[in-house]
């Protein structure tokens, strides 16, 4: 019996290993129509009673704003063009910070959140990050780092119920994704640490200064031309 078990749990497992591995390319290609994030906010929204209308509109690489695109690297993840997925040393800092007790801190790159976002449930448990460890390397395998930008850009949450670079400009500021000044996108970048409690439109004193460095970091980092390393 248990011989027939470990053969249905292998099997079980190859299927899902490649059923993931065929999704993942596909998504290299074709924009995906949804999140399993968007998902779990709609099914939440009818538990509680206060259904929500999800507001996402697919804006492709080139039409996206490269202030939105340098804006979110300076405030997520500096070295995205650098690491294949994971920041080591970053990692590493929030585990001694957490040890020392107080606020968790995470370290996730912006793959690992696309990976987190796109295929799988919010949560901490051990299962959970090991499917997003093998998420992000399947993505950092088979897409290109301005791939995996352009999903997070589109899948990203900015307000309840706002899914998506255009649907959080259109939003926040009235305007189209591609019409984002240098400081909407970095007040935009600077709530998404917390965007169903922070306000790009109306940005408290900690938001503003927020965004403030990241603008500074932007500069930093090169501006517009950090994205030629991708």
């Amino acid at each position: 019996m248990f011989s027939t078990i470990r053969r249905r749990l292998f099997k079980l497992l190859l299927w899902f290993a490649a059923a993931s591995v065929l999704l993942v390319i596909l998504f290299r290609w074709i924009p995906p129509p949804g999140t399993m994030l968007m998902v779990e906010r709609k099914v939440a929204s009818w538990i509680d009673g206060k259904p929500i209308d999800l507001r996402r509109d697919w804006v492709a690489w080139d039409d996206l704003p490269d202030n939105l695109k340098i804006a979110v690297i300076a405030a997520e993840d500096q070295k995205f063009a650098e690491h294949w997925g994971f920041d080591v040393p970053a990692i590493r800092a929030a585990l001694a910070h957490n040890e020392r007790g107080g606020s968790v801190r995470g370290a996730s790159t912006l793959s690992q959140q696309v990976a987190k976002n796109l295929f799988l449930w919010s949560g901490r448990n051990w299962l959970r990050k090991g499917l997003e460890v093998w998420f992000t390397g399947l993505m950092e395998l088979f897409w290109p780092k301005q791939r995996i930008l352009e999903v997070y850009l589109n899948s990203a949450e900015w307000g309840n119920g706002v899914f998506g670079a255009d649907a959080a400009a259109r939003h926040h500021f009235g305007v189209p994704a591609a019409r984002l000044s240098r400081q909407q996108a970095a007040l935009l970048a600077a709530v998404l640490p917390n965007p169903r409690q922070w306000s790009a439109s109306r940005p408290s004193g900690y938001v503003a200064r927020r965004a403030s460095w990241i603008r500074r970091q932007m500069a930093q980092l090169g501006d517009a031309s950090y994205l030629e390393r991708l």
